[in-house]
């Protein structure tokens, strides 16, 4: 008997979710209405926007929210150290001969190890349409791990790192038999207990991360020289 698992986290969903909370469809529709009538004067690309699936049109706002939640990054093409499929590449074709236009700078999100090794993690190929908006071009790997949004939590800003190591420490504490450290456990030797461990796992931890030169999700999402 197969067992139920967690459906593996598509991240073009995670961005129409997010757009979804972030607009009503009215404010949708205005964004878009704007982006079209100064799109001539500031894009990067030459679409034709009648041509256009507007459902593969997402703001920065958008991915960066998306990138800092699933500890994501979104680079430049160049820094990506995979090699793109060639339905990406049939697709990019494809929107050129539609648009009677060549694209350019491309972007990438992805997680952070496919701007260092090759891996096929749900990478997202993006070209810029202006005004801080990207289309979607192509979606291709693997889904990422159901658990990922939640994994990546402690590392959005110090107080849920802070946060999960005092749930850890305090994991630590109740295992922990009092009568090692003293004749009579009482409550004072309890919480005393709670703060060493708390502080020694936070200094493992802050020295691990600065020693691998670590950083929170919001100062990597866009930055090609932060580790992750």
């Amino acid at each position: 008997m197969k067992l139920n698992v967690l459906p593996r986290t598509n991240i073009k969903t995670a961005l129409d979710k997010t757009r979804a909370h972030q607009l009503t469809a009215e404010d949708q529709e205005s964004a878009l209405k704007s982006l079209f009538q100064s799109f001539e004067i500031k894009t990067t690309n030459a679409f034709k926007f009648d041509l256009l699936d507007r459902n593969k049109i997402y703001h920065i706002d958008q991915i960066k929210k998306v990138s800092i939640n699933h500890r994501l990054r979104f680079l430049d093409l160049r820094y990506f150290k995979n090699k793109l499929p060639d339905s990406a590449y049939e697709d990019i074709q494809q929107l050129e001969a539609l648009h009677d236009t060549r694209l350019s700078g491309f972007k990438i999100m992805a997680p952070s190890a496919l701007f260092r090794l090759e891996k096929t993690d749900d990478p997202l190929l993006f070209a810029p349409l202006g005004n801080e908006y990207y289309y979607l071009i192509h979606k291709w790997g693997n889904d990422l791990h159901p658990l990922r949004k939640l994994m990546m939590w402690p590392f959005k800003n110090i107080c849920n790192l802070l946060g999960l190591i005092l749930i850890i420490s305090f994991f630590a504490t109740e295992i922990m038999p009092m009568n090692l450290f003293t004749k009579s456990p009482d409550a004072s030797t309890y919480w005393m207990l709670l703060l060493f461990n708390f502080k020694a796992i936070a200094s493992i931890v802050l020295f691990y991360g600065f020693a691998l030169g670590k950083n929170f999700n919001p100062s990597i999402w866009n930055n090609r020289y932060n580790k992750a």
